[in-house]
């Protein structure tokens, strides 16, 4: 009989700090209690700066599958198994919209999970593409869960552990920490919108935002909600130029690539990690929605180093042309 991996021991567990990471972590933590939680990034564990965090106790969640790791779950296209077979690893990979989704199948068979069906659905909904442009634009609960946490991973520990005590989304959002992120979190949105208005080009109905050193990001529903009919996908910048991972407080110059599912809501026109791996061979995603570095593709001049404004044109440019083929 082959073993469960409700069997392993798992004594840490490093995931992605979104909502999809989060509500993943917090399921994982009703059954493996004492694991302790490690926020990280993609780009993070394949840059290495997570090594020292996994070993066969680790559970790594909504993250590229790392050699070390005891437990890896994950749903994105790009970071689907191959080439592996020999490792130790239990790696549960799964085309679902949500990384959460495969951590409430696999815990749902020693607990009762039912509690956060509602929430599922609407993480399903958000990380996966589901959404309508009607549901992003209400006040929906879980929409503003998903706001609250990515301010910070404080914020996002606050709401793991709440979730995992079974803690409702609308009581999370009434406590005094939580809500008074919201309350901060309502007048940035209205900057932000200001920000990508005023950044933002639409070129072969490919929206393009420039966010980089500005110290903020936004998502791609945000971007597409207020291209509208105008745009099939969006490319957002953002980051700062010439940083690099491990430099502290700092994120380094990347793209994220999103189709306009408000539009195109069985999928898109183009498959966008076409776009993310043509110069980052550590990018990648989802068809629809993904994500890379900016790389430095001209020529280095002499005392220069690492990426320059002149990078992102030449690779917007650059995914540009490939784009036009779709």
């Amino acid at each position: 009989m082959v073993p469960s991996p409700l069997d392993l021991e798992i004594r840490r567990i490093v995931t992605d700090s979104d909502l999809d990471g989060v509500v993943t972590a917090a399921i994982l933590r009703r059954w493996w209690k004492e694991a302790e939680i490690e926020f990280g990034h993609p780009g993070e564990l394949r840059a290495g700066l997570l090594d020292s965090k996994i070993d066969r106790w680790t559970a790594v969640c909504d993250l590229p599958w790392h050699p070390n790791c005891g437990l890896s779950i994950d749903h994105h296209q790009s970071n689907k198994p191959s080439g592996i077979d020999e490792s130790e690893s239990v790696v549960i990979w799964r085309d679902t919209p949500s990384a959460a989704r495969i951590a409430f199948d696999l815990i749902s068979e020693r607990l009762d999970l039912s509690d956060m069906e509602g929430l599922l659905e609407w993480v399903d909904k958000l990380d996966g593409g589901g959404v309508t442009r009607e549901e992003y634009l209400s006040e929906h609960p879980v929409l503003w869960l998903g706001r609250a946490i990515d301010v910070g991973e404080g914020t996002a520990m606050e709401i793991l552990e709440a979730l995992e005590r079974g803690v409702g989304v609308e009581e999370i959002l009434e406590s005094p920490g939580v809500s008074e992120v919201i309350e901060n979190k309502r007048g940035q949105l209205e900057s932000l919108s200001e920000a990508i208005a005023g950044n933002m080009r639409i070129e072969d109905r490919m929206a393009i935002v420039r966010l980089e050193d500005l110290g903020i990001r936004s998502n791609g529903y945000h971007v597409t909600a207020m291209a509208g009919g105008d745009c099939d996908a969006c490319v957002i910048i953002h980051g700062e130029v010439g940083a690099t991972f491990g430099d502290e407080g700092a994120y380094p110059v990347s793209a994220s690539f999103y189709t306009n599912s408000f539009l195109h809501p069985q999928g898109g026109l183009f498959d966008l990690t076409k776009l993310a791996t043509l110069f980052d061979a550590d990018g990648g995603g989802h068809a629809n929605a993904c994500g890379c570095r900016i790389k430095p593709i001209r020529g280095h001049r002499s005392g220069e180093e690492g990426v320059s404004v002149e990078d992102i044109e030449l690779n917007v440019a650059a995914w540009l042309e490939l784009w036009a083929g779709r």
